[in-house]
């Protein structure tokens, strides 16, 4: 099984995964953001983009990983990553179902006032403007898909802990 934790900057998700797998017996977390930097780190470089995301690669890679990972170890792959275009996640999880691996797709969400403050008193990546410019973008996809296509856990009183629970919670 794949648990895709998905959700804005600041939502809590690379903290909550690393929770969740201590919670999940046999689980692995799989960053996805680590076949963007692979994709990133090619000679000359892939056509300019401000998100390796664009790249159609990057999505068919992140399938195809997660499904050679998880035909390798079995278990549970939790994948901590945003994913804002309904495109890109029609792509990703008709890929994750083409395999036949089964699917949970969690969003953590805050409330703008909740995720600002996050963004801005992170101490371990510092405010970030390109965490703050991606907070409208996902507010419009959780407006028009992106709540209708997952669970939604809303950590704005949640700490990681607590949020982890509640996913493991929901995939046993």
């Amino acid at each position: 099984m794949i648990v895709w934790i998905n959700g804005t900057h600041g939502a809590g998700k690379t903290t909550t995964g690393a929770v969740l797998s201590t919670l999940i017996p046999n689980s692995r977390v799989l960053d996805a953001e680590k076949v963007g930097e692979t994709l990133m780190d090619i000679t000359p470089g892939l056509p300019t983009t401000d998100n390796f995301q664009h790249w159609p690669p990057w999505r068919s890679l992140v399938v195809e990983t997660a499904h050679h990972v998880l035909a390798y170890t079995g278990g549970v792959l939790i994948m901590p990553m945003t994913v804002l275009v309904q495109q890109y996640w029609d792509e990703i999880s008709r890929g994750i179902a083409d395999h036949g691996i089964p699917l949970r797709h969690f969003v953590l969400h805050a409330d703008p006032g909740t995720l600002r403050g996050r963004i801005m008193g992170d101490t371990v990546m510092g405010p970030s403007s390109f965490r703050l410019h991606h907070l409208d973008e996902y507010a419009e996809a959780a407006q028009s898909w992106l709540h209708d296509a997952a669970d939604v856990v809303d950590t704005s009183d949640l700490d990681p802990h607590s949020a982890a629970q509640v996913i493991a919670d929901a995939v046993s």
